[in-house]
């Protein structure tokens, strides 16, 4: 599998359903995919400074053809801008360039830009609409599709934002190409997560073509893309905000974010690893438990290493704390429901389930565990 065409998947929210457009050239054919959404031909674009000077000229340039005039922010890269300061400057900025309620703002770049110009869009004018450009595998797998925007608190990732659905996500499978080996397999971490979820067959072809995607096969990057936008689109269109079944795309997480929050949201820890971190954490804790086969959790541990994922703490450099103050982060966590820490465990590969009955000596001794092997 080599070439690799453009496939649409479609949220169906409604009146407020759009496609996830996901193939190669996207990024140059995004004035003409954008055109028909726009009631005058101007947009806003919010980018970081890294993805700036890759792609910002190609997106202008594109829309520029169409006819379509643009301004761009530029703001710094890395997790430190999902910040009430930087949604701040963003919505000042958007409000000094006049963006209106009928007009688009577009987010180009990874999970950070997507949450933060989602999340400003949400609150400008009480709503406008913006488009998703995600141009890092773990944006275009997750965060740019299911409209959960927001920005970090001190007590924690995420727990400031809103749902505000984009009206288009343009998923440009070849920007893959210049994502930095580490960056790119971090996204990996969040297509690996939907096998164990929910679908054992897409885990199983992740073991068989996990390498070759990762050494730069177009058509098997499209379609891990696919089969990864679909399953989100199904469990979002079923629960949008929430309130059941959304909650298994939350497996790993509740560690993952614990973890990034230990390590200061640093370069020391990316979020995709940290969520295969945590997906690896919840199986050893569901065998544990009796849930799941331990063949089950050596078959994760192992394709983590096959694809030379950062799975273990001991990948982590520097000093972490104890495991009592990791449960003290995980505590903070949004899934707390009545003061009680609610995890995705998992009854095997692709059969995750949702639990407040975890025995907190449990919890500790698998991240007394795994701390140990630092």
């Amino acid at each position: 599998m080599t070439d690799a065409a453009t496939t649409d998947v479609r949220v169906d929210l409604g009146s407020r359903a759009y496609d996830v457009r996901i193939g190669p050239d996207l990024l140059d054919r995004a004035g003409e995919e954008i055109a028909p959404l726009l009631a005058r031909p101007r947009v806003a674009i919010v980018t970081d400074g890294n993805v700036a000077g890759r792609h910002l000229a190609a997106l202008e340039a594109s829309l520029a053809r169409a006819g379509i005039a643009a301004s761009a922010l530029t703001l710094p890269a890395g997790e430190a801008t999902k910040s009430w300061e930087a949604l701040g400057r963003t919505v000042e900025w958007l409000l000094a360039e006049r963006i209106e309620r009928r007009d688009v703002v577009v987010a180009l770049g990874g999970g950070v830009i997507g949450d933060l110009v989602g999340f400003a869009a949400a609150i400008l004018r009480r709503g406008v609409r913006f488009v998703q450009v995600p141009t890092s595998l773990l944006a275009q797998v997750d965060s740019s599709v299911g409209g959960k925007t927001g920005v970090n608190a001190a007590a924690g990732k995420n727990l400031i934002g809103a749902f505000h659905q984009p009206a288009l996500v343009l998923a440009d499978i070849g920007v893959l190409d210049t994502l930095a080996p580490r960056d790119f397999l971090a996204g990996y971490g969040e297509v690996v997560k939907y096998g164990l979820l929910g679908d054992a067959e897409f885990f199983a072809w992740l073991e068989t073509n996990g390498p070759a995607l990762a050494a730069g096969d177009g058509g098997l990057r499209a379609e891990a893309v696919r089969r990864s936008v679909a399953m989100k689109a199904d469990i979002v269109v079923r629960d949008e905000t929430e309130q059941g079944d959304r909650a298994l795309l939350n497996l790993g997480h509740t560690f993952a974010h614990a973890l990034e929050a230990a390590t200061g949201y640093s370069d020391r820890l990316l979020h995709g690893e940290a969520v295969a971190m945590g997906c690896a954490l919840a199986f050893d804790l569901s065998g544990r438990l009796g849930h799941c086969p331990q063949e089950d959790t050596s078959r994760v541990r192992a394709h983590l290493a096959q694809m030379g994922l950062r799975g273990r703490l001991s990948d982590i450099p520097g000093d972490l704390p104890g495991p009592e103050a990791l449960m003290e982060l995980m505590a903070q966590d949004k899934k707390v429901v009545d003061g009680r820490l609610r995890l995705i465990l998992a009854r095997g590969i692709g059969r995750a389930f949702v639990t407040s009955d975890v025995p907190p000596e449990a919890l500790g001794a698998v991240l007394s565990d795994a701390l140990a092997e630092r």
